[in-house]
Parts: C-alpha cells; sequence; structure tokens
C-alpha cells in the first residue's frame, strides 16, 4: 500500500498570555487592554500571525502542543488517535486538515480530505444546509455534477430536510453535527478526518456515523478518528497512536495500544478517595462511604463526593459536574448540581464546596473512572478533569440469590423482581 500521509519531526508551539486576575474588573479596563492589544498588532502584523509574543504582552508562556511527532500511513489504514485532554490530539488533526501551520517540521499528504473537527468548522453560519454543501463539496474541489449526484444521500443521513434551506447558524448543535458529518463522509474523500465532536449528536446517530465510517474505510479510503471511547477505537480501527504531552508515546496494533492507554489511565488515577487539583476553579475532590474517604465501594454502598472549589462568586449561572464513566470511555451517568438543588438563585461565595449524595451504588463490578466539570449553563464549560480518580466497584450478592454480577450483565442493576403465575386459565 502507498503512503498517503506522512508526518516528520512535527511540533507546535503556542505562546500563552497570563494577564493578572483582576476581582472587579472594569469596562475602562477591558477597553484600555483590547486597545493596547490592537496597537501592537498594528505595529508588528508579522509577528502577530506568527504566533510568537507581541511586545508588551503580559506574562507570556511558552508552550509546545506537540514536539517532534512522526508517523505514517498507508492508503486504507484507519488509525485511532488517543490521549487524554491537552495530549495535543486535536492540534495534530487541524494540521493534517491545514487549518494551522507548523512551527516546524513537514506534512505530506497524498490525497483529498475531508476533515470535521469541531462544531461550527468548514461551514459558513449565514448559508443554509443546502449552500453550505455545495461550498464544502467545492472546497473538496469536486463539480457540482458530482455534489448533485450525492446530494440526496447527504440530506437522508443528516436527517435535516425540512431545515435545508435554513441559515445553519439556526440549526441546533446536533443538527450541525448531522449534516457536517453527512457532508465529510459522502463526497467521497480519499481521506477522512474525524474528531471527538461526534460525541454531540444522539447515540442512534453516533451508531450511524460509526458504521459510514467503517464503509467509507472498507472501500479503502483512510481514516484517522479521534476518541475518547475506546470501545469505538477498537471496532473502527486496527491501528492506533498514543499522544503524550504533544509526543507519540505509543504505536501498534489498536489492541495493544489501548492496553497501554488503559493501564496508564488507572496508574495515573488516585485511588486513595482524595484528589488535589489546584486548577483555576477547581481545588479538592475527596469520595467516601460510610464516613471514610476510600476508593473502593460494595455495590449498592452510599457513595458520597466533596468538590473544594473557589472562584465562581463572580461568574453567573455555573454548575458543578460529575461523571461516572467505564474502562472503555462510555459514560455511565452525569449528575450536575442545576438537576438536583436550587442552588443557582442563593448568594455565591469565594470558596465553597459541593456534595453529592447517591444512596445506593447501583453499578455492577468493575473499574470506573471520575469525570468533573464546571460550566456556566449555556455559554461555556469552564473546566473540565477526566481520570480524576479510579474507583473500583466490588460485587455482592445484591439479590441474596447466590449471583454476584459483573460486565457480563451490564453496567448497573436496578432493583426490580420476577414473579411467576399459572397461566392456565380455570375451567
Amino acid at each position: 500500500m502507498s503512503t498517503v500521509i506522512k508526518v516528520e519531526n512535527l511540533s507546535k508551539r503556542y505562546y500563552l498570555s497570563h494577564q493578572q486576575r483582576e476581582r472587579f474588573p472594569t469596562l475602562r479596563d477591558a477597553i484600555s487592554r483590547k486597545t493596547s492589544e490592537f496597537g501592537r498588532r498594528l505595529l508588528h502584523p508579522l509577528r502577530a500571525s506568527s504566533g510568537q509574543p507581541l511586545a508588551g504582552a503580559e506574562n507570556t508562556e511558552e508552550f509546545w502542543a506537540l514536539q517532534d511527532v512522526s508517523f505514517e500511513v498507508k492508503q486504507g489504514d484507519r488509525i485511532g488517535i488517543i490521549g487524554r485532554n491537552g495530549a495535543g490530539k486535536s492540534t495534530l488533526l487541524k494540521i493534517l486538515s491545514r487549518i494551522t501551520e507548523p512551527t516546524s517540521g513537514k506534512v505530506s499528504i497524498k490525497g483529498r480530505v475531508a476533515s470535521l473537527l469541531e462544531v461550527g468548522t468548514g461551514f459558513h453560519p449565514e448559508l443554509t444546509g443546502r449552500e453550505n454543501i455545495f461550498l464544502n463539496g467545492a472546497i473538496l474541489g469536486m463539480s457540482k455534477t458530482e455534489i448533485r449526484r450525492k446530494f440526496d444521500e447527504i440530506v437522508d443521513f443528516a436527517e435535516v430536510e425540512k431545515f435545508l434551506d435554513t441559515p445553519v447558524k439556526r440549526y441546533s448543535s446536533g443538527m450541525y453535527v448531522r449534516l457536517a458529518f453527512a457532508v465529510a463522509a459522502h463526497l467521497e474523500p480519499e481521506i477522512l478526518i474525524i474528531d471527538e465532536v461526534l460525541a454531540v449528536g444522539d447515540f442512534q446517530f453516533q451508531r450511524k456515523c460509526l458504521g459510514k465510517m467503517d464503509e467509507v474505510g472498507s472501500q479503502g479510503r483512510t481514516v484517522l478518528f479521534v476518541s475518547h471511547n475506546m470501545a469505538a477505537i477498537e471496532y473502527l480501527c486496527s491501528k492506533c497512536l498514543m499522544l503524550e504531552n504533544g509526543q507519540v508515546v505509543s504505536r501498534g496494533p489498536v489492541n495493544e495500544v489501548v492496553g497501554t492507554y488503559l493501564e496508564k489511565s488507572v496508574l495515573n488515577a488516585q485511588k486513595s478517595g482524595m484528589c488535589q487539583i489546584e486548577a483555576t476553579y477547581i481545588k479538592e475532590i475527596r469520595v467516601s462511604g460510610g464516613g471514610d474517604l476510600k476508593g473502593t465501594f460494595f455495590m449498592g454502598e452510599h457513595f458520597r463526593a466533596e468538590i473544594d472549589v473557589e472562584g465562581l462568586s463572580n461568574l453567573s449561572g455555573t454548575q458543578v459536574s460529575l461523571s461516572f464513566v467505564t474502562a472503555f470511555g462510555m459514560r455511565v451517568f452525569t449528575l450536575n448540581t442545576g438537576m438536583t438543588c436550587d442552588y443557582l438563585d442563593t448568594e455565591r461565595h469565594q470558596s465553597e464546596t459541593y456534595i453529592l449524595n447517591i444512596p445506593s451504588l447501583q453499578l455492577v463490578s468493575g473499574l470506573y473512572f471520575i469525570e468533573i466539570s464546571i460550566a456556566q449553563k449555556g455559554i461555556r464549560r469552564l473546566e473540565h478533569f477526566e481520570n480524576v480518580m479510579s474507583v473500583e466497584v466490588v460485587g455482592k450478592d445484591v439479590y441474596g440469590r447466590g449471583y454476584k454480577l459483573n460486565d457480563h450483565y451490564g453496567v448497573v442493576y436496578v432493583d426490580g423482581n420476577w414473579e411467576v403465575k399459572n397461566s392456565q386459565r380455570e375451567q
């Protein structure tokens, strides 16, 4: 098979600007700061466009998103790219999609590339769905005849026929992703690049997307797929790359690399029942059962999580969220503060502790990871941390009938019972 992607010593550097946090910034301060930045960009246009720090910029820090990354992809390969948040996965895909220029190194690509990286990429918000289909096809170098030939197929797959002549800026995120994926997958690219953006869609659509990517790969075209869902990676891909701190730390058959990733996730996750994070807002999480900090729970045991946060007093509509995730990346459940309490209407404080109580942890035995995040409802995610802590659930005869449930029976168990009645009717 011929090589379609060759990456040689690829590196990407960013400069992060740190400004002193102000407790009560004023409109005048914000206008003054933006005016100064605009003036510096006018004086140093080349430096600004290259990503180098501007003269007078406050506390800039050099950050390497990628460092000396090298690999080759053969025609027809289906490559999974995995790693924790911040490992460099999205930066790599942006460079391969020619959205971002590398700082150093070389990328050679042979063939037409279609990419779906994040909601909004490649679509013009003022154009309708119909117009964006033709626009994307033109960007891929396709003629109008070719696009028309695939048009009905794209619309059927995306399930947006009623909204085809509506500007996409009015689409929901799910509709946006459905149409964007349908365009990327159906316009016959030689190379299809897909980021975690599929997580926006519903479960049924995710299954359709995986099936379509499997079909694309079986036709001899190349697929690069980034996901935190290890089951999806193993289903779709034959080979895998694992990134860590901007470097390739493992490559090879998908089952071997995924196994290495899961082992590292277990080692990196805290098992003591307490994890200090020291981020901007989230400072610490503690989990306990029966009053004791611990990382091992029996099925059905009481679970309590306490999350210490700071600095939310000036932010409106904040929600703290906790999720349980399986070792293969499947989210079991999520509970956020907006679901179960009316804290949004109360006065905020500089330091707060958010407490989640689950009277009965109804998970089957196995290893799970905790994710925590803070978001402003409907606006943005402020912080998100995955695999902050591992929780082991130990089997127990919850039904009192000799069964100790494991993942063969599913992920959760229910409080239910069977009964049998004689179906013979009285004569």
